[in-house]
């Protein structure tokens, strides 16, 4: 169908300049790239349409004018162009045609059969669009004084279907992680440790818990003694904070009692982490430690100091003017970042210009996209500055995505108020109500394992509702909603999924087999036919369009409507009962099934929700 939408594209460009000729508009010919394809709004106005605003200015003629004559020019002398393509109308200020179902449905069937999984991958040249470049993708991003919470899962899901859409449209990508393994907020769990569990020698093991949730138990902990008791000022204890800047101090030093307990304490969580990761399908091909990149941001800020692009301010902390990257604060005064502490240590940013630079070291990349929250934006303007700044020209290739924060229904989460929601037991939480629900409707000897089966709901129901919001927008997650049987939720769709695997096994009891000789195409023409065939053909352009804008709810909204199209479809044009008394028909119809089960999977694949083929 891309084929006839280019075809359709320079027949009306063609046609324009005949009608500007002919009522001697003047001015140079129009390009096929001024005419802009659409889809109408309503079926019965046509199956591509082409407005006629654009060119209402030069023609000094209202748009229906112009599509009226230029729709007749057309219909005039270029029927045999026109035959290829369909019928063709002018609908107010658009030029709409209605293509030949026949032909269409052929094409579009015949290209998914014929590339099976790969469908998707190609543009309307045959190539894949992102073909030879190279991305890098930095998300997840853990601190390793707490586990996954559910501001993680966001990013993770973010960053793990952005990295499979850009594979999917031809990019090459580099999936990275760097892990936040020291500073400040680490020696405070660290602190907390050798307070409250040493003496007892007290371990993930010992204790029966995820390395990761005992560590952030420790940060909390740590909160707490600093703050005290509420409403018990006398329990607190402000000295809490200068114990951990000299802990921090000492790490850098490398005292070795300091870096020991660091590296137990760190491996603690990060293989807590690491099972979070193989439980949601999340991986990477390189994972970056702030602790081996903050030297060398050091170094480049030692750089920027010899070169008078940083300077030491009279705190003694080294510091650049950022006002030209992020203007002046409400005051009117300009700003200033610090790159390092007036006793030396190193701060975020600090590791963030080591890690650049060692990652375009490590792998020179066409593109570097950073998932990190709208929290942050401030920071990447400031990353990216600094580093133009001090000559890297491969800084125009860096990309911040920025997301939204994801809210509960109680407020924002805090994780050193022990107020988050660790991510391990949300998706516990939704294994336990998926398996629930697959218990009490008796379901549990069909779908096999159903356990497994639940495992797989509720990362349908978490990942699916955290992508089918743009990514730029804040979202209240839901927990019940998100896993609902009936609407917009990746359980529906796992569901439509598994009913079209159920469609596909009966056929093939009755000998019915999809693409067979035998089914008549041309037989596809029913209103319900030909909108779930128009859903199928967008897929390539919708993977090209999402891959571009670095954008999975694209895919996720995309899924809906297939599923959507295919029950009204199943509901309007029945298969098994249509087979004896018109076989070619029944076979086109499972051909177009097939097709559709072929395109679920793909793009479920892209934004995390697991396929099933029974539920």
């Amino acid at each position: 169908m891309s084929d006839i939408k280019d075809s359709f594209q320079s027949l009306v460009a063609l046609a324009l300049n005949e009608f500007k000729d002919k009522n001697a508009l003047g001015g140079d010919p129009l390009s096929p790239a001024l005419v802009r394809v659409e889809t109408p709004p309503k079926p019965e106005m046509g199956d591509l349409g082409v407005p006629m605003f654009p060119f209402a200015k030069n023609f000094r003629m209202a748009p229906p004018m112009i599509a009226k004559g230029v729709a007749d020019l057309i219909a005039a002398s270029h029927a045999a162009e026109l035959a290829s393509i369909g019928k063709i109308l002018a609908v107010g200020p658009y030029i709409n045609v209605k293509l030949d179902k026949s032909s269409t449905a052929s094409d579009i069937i015949s290209a998914i059969m014929s590339q099976g999984s790969a469908y998707g991958s190609l543009d309307k040249n045959g190539k894949k669009p992102l073909e030879g470049r190279k991305v890098m993708v930095e998300y997840s991003s853990p601190n390793t004084n707490k586990p996954l919470h559910l501001g993680h899962m966001r990013n993770d899901a973010l960053g793990e279907s952005v990295s499979r859409i850009l594979k999917k449209a031809g990019a090459e990508v580099f999936r990275t992680n760097i892990i936040n393994n020291r500073g400040i907020h680490i020696c405070k769990s660290m602190l907390a440790y050798r307070l409250f569990h040493e003496e007892k020698g007290d371990t993930p093991e010992s204790l029966g818990i995820k390395g990761d949730h005992f560590v952030g138990q420790c940060y909390v902990e740590f909160d707490r003694y600093l703050k005290g008791e509420k409403d018990k000022p006398e329990t607190a204890h402000p000295e809490a904070q200068q114990m951990a800047e000299d802990m921090l101090v000492k790490w850098e030093a490398g005292d070795a009692d300091i870096r020991a307990l660091w590296e137990k304490m760190n491996s603690w969580t990060l293989a807590g982490v690491q099972e979070t990761y193989d439980r949601t399908g999340v991986g990477f091909e390189k994972l970056y430690f702030e602790s081996d990149t903050y030297l060398l941001g050091k170094e480049i800020i030692q750089k920027g100091l010899d070169s008078g692009v940083f300077y030491v301010a009279d705190d003694g902390s080294t510091r650049i003017d950022v006002t030209e990257a992020v203007g002046k604060d409400k005051e009117g005064n300009s700003q200033t970042k610090v790159l390092l502490r007036k006793d030396g240590t190193s701060v975020y940013i600090t590791q963030d210009l080591g890690t650049a630079v060692r990652r375009h070291e490590d792998w020179p990349y066409n593109q570097m996209v950073y998932v990190v929250a709208s929290e942050q934006i401030y920071h990447f303007k400031v990353l990216f500055y600094i580093l133009r700044k001090m000559g890297f020209d491969w800084t125009d290739k860096l990309y911040h995505l920025s997301y939204g924060l994801v809210n509960l229904p109680s407020g924002r989460m805090k994780s050193r108020e022990g107020t988050v929601v660790d991510a391990d037991d949300l998706i516990d939480s939704l294994h336990a109500d998926a398996l629930k629900a697959i218990e009490e409707r008796g379901r549990g000897e069909e779908v096999g394992d159903a356990d497994s089966v639940a495992e797989k709901v509720a990362l349908a129901a978490l990942h699916y509702y955290l992508l089918q919001v743009a990514p730029v927008k804040d979202m209240m997650f839901d927990p019940a909603a998100s896993l609902s049987f009936n609407g917009n939720t990746g359980p529906y769709l796992q569901y439509m999924g598994a009913r079209i695997a159920s469609i596909l096994r009966k056929a093939a009891e009755q000998d019915l087999e999809p693409g067979s000789s035998d089914a008549n195409l041309s037989l596809l023409g029913h209103e319900s036919e030909w909108a779930l065939l128009k859903d199928l053909q967008r897929f390539p352009e919708l993977v090209a369009k999402a891959a571009d804008c670095l954008d999975p709810s694209i895919i996720a909204c995309y899924l809906y409507d297939v599923c959507k199209d295919f029950s009204a479809f199943y509901r309007d044009c029945p298969i098994m009962s249509e087979a004896a008394s018109n076989r070619p028909l029944a076979l086109a119809r499972l051909t177009l099934a097939s097709c559709t089960h072929t395109v679920l999977k793909q793009a479920m694949e892209l934004v995390l929700v697991p396929y099933l083929d029974r539920m």
